[in-house]
């Protein structure tokens, strides 16, 4: 279910967030995940450069942080705001974390990632909101590598 204004805060929580991993010399994608009552549980930027870790993606920090936050690794009652389309390793954590529903903002156009819950790779599926605020976070990933060439 989309709640266009609702939903738009949460995504522009989430773009904050990835202005902050451009800040910081990190690809652009920042994450939300919030519960049933709106409540905002955990947000996180992109960070695999200074944590020298290639799994700390935004989806990957964010499901962690709510999981330890809420004593559980069970999310299905959450919502997860992302400004980038998930990749394979985080769209099968947010299988495995049950995530409720998905808003993505940008598609990443190399390799459409979330094609791979449609192939029944993973075992569940949450719903998927794709292209809130595309053009902003578009624009963020592509000024971000226009900046590197």
């Amino acid at each position: 279910m989309i709640n266009s204004s609702i939903d738009n805060q949460y995504m522009q929580l989430a773009l904050q967030k990835a202005e902050e991993a451009y800040g910081n010399g990190e690809v652009p994608v920042g994450a939300v995940i919030v519960n049933q009552e709106g409540s905002v549980i955990a947000s996180a930027a992109n960070s695999t450069i200074s944590t020298n870790d290639p799994t700390a993606h935004a989806e990957m920090i964010v499901i962690r942080n709510a999981s330890m936050k809420l004593n559980t690794d069970r999310l299905d009652f959450c919502d997860l705001y992302v400004t980038l389309e998930p990749c394979p390793m985080c769209n099968h954590a947010i299988s495995l974390s049950r995530i409720r529903r998905l808003y993505f903002g940008a598609y990443d156009k190399r390799s459409k990632h979330i094609n791979n819950t449609e192939k029944g790779n993973i075992f569940y599926k949450p719903e998927i909101i794709a292209g809130l605020n595309e053009q902003k976070c578009s624009k963020l990933i592509k000024d971000f590598f226009k900046k590197l060439r």
